[in-house]
């Protein structure tokens, strides 16, 4: 059974992985349904808690929610006492008063969501924080990649795009290597972390050589309102030498699907084509986030709490 919170993929065994993966497949089945809502988790209060603007990740959170009868409370800093210059721990023992079921956490700064966590009685979810971990969507991935290839153990994944800024690069490199894939990584020298092969993974700065043999492609967002362009000489430059296009997935084995956890900057990360046809599976992707983070909800918000008015841990 995975732990009260999860606040990265890190700290999850295989098991973990496994179970969240399994209970995801079974949540599936209610997106083909007409009536696309079961009373799992009636009478149960989430809230999303988001620092960061987030479209996929709050939207999909909050579709989960309430298909599994959740009430869902979507939190706005801009209209809360944060903006009154509340802390962020005040705002968490707030909530914690008013005993929500289970919280989820966006934050630009890397260990929020576990302080929080550590606060709050309520179990915690992290959405992502700044550069550490972002697990629901390595879960997803991994998930995309387990229904595309009827399997992860054994396959070669490789990751492009700027590795050292990226928490979906750091959450996906745990997930794969944990459920026994290969996992390599690819950029500029400036975006791989130093001694970055310490994690696990093969480093390379040739797209050829990265992709010789790769069974899954994942590209990274190229975060421009973070100023990476300062890592490369220019957008153009990028694009010619870390771009996905047909021309260059055909270093890769024939059947080898393409991935992006989006918003994709097109004709920069990916080719136009490659972006809206397969072996891209990127809406599948997305199509995935709503039932795994249904059965993330379910495996934590559908616990009771310890004690009646439980509080800090």
């Amino acid at each position: 059974m995975i732990a009260t919170d999860l606040i990265g993929i890190e700290s999850l065994e295989r098991d973990d992985i496994e179970l969240i993966l399994e209970t995801a497949e079974r949540m599936q089945e209610l997106g083909e349904r007409q009536v696309k809502k079961v009373p799992t988790l009636r009478g149960r209060t989430i809230v999303n808690l988001f620092f960061e603007p987030s479209t996929r990740t709050r939207t999909s959170f909050e579709i989960a929610g309430k298909r599994l009868s959740a009430d869902v409370i979507n939190f706005s800093t801009s209209s809360s006492s944060l903006s009154k210059h509340e802390s962020i721990l005040d705002t968490a023992r707030t909530l914690d008063a008013m005993q929500p079921d289970a919280v989820v956490v966006r934050h630009g700064v890397a260990g929020v969501p576990k302080r929080i966590a550590d606060v709050l009685g309520a179990p915690v979810i992290n959405a992502g924080d700044g550069a550490h971990e972002h697990p629901t969507q390595a879960l997803l991935d991994l998930l995309t990649v387990k229904q595309e290839k009827g399997r992860i153990d054994g396959l070669t994944v490789t990751i492009v795009g700027d590795i050292v800024h990226s928490r979906v690069a750091r959450s996906n490199i745990y997930g794969f290597l944990k459920m026994g894939a290969e996992v390599r990584v690819a950029g500029p020298p400036t975006m791989l972390p130093p001694a970055v092969e310490t994690l696990g993974v093969k480093a390379f700065t040739s797209m050829r050589e990265a992709l010789e043999g790769a069974d899954v492609v994942m590209a990274l967002r190229i975060q421009l309102e973070r100023e990476a362009g300062a890592l490369f000489p220019s957008i153009r430059e990028y694009a010619e030498t870390f771009g996905l296009s047909r021309a260059t997935l055909r270093f890769a084995k024939d059947d080898a699907i393409v991935m992006h956890p989006g918003p994709v900057n097109r004709g920069v990360e990916l080719s136009h084509d490659l972006a809206d046809h397969r072996p891209s599976v990127i809406l599948d992707q997305v199509r995935n986030g709503v039932a795994l983070r249904m059965a993330v909800l379910y495996l934590l918000a559908g616990r009771e709490r310890a004690a009646e008015g439980e509080g800090a841990r």
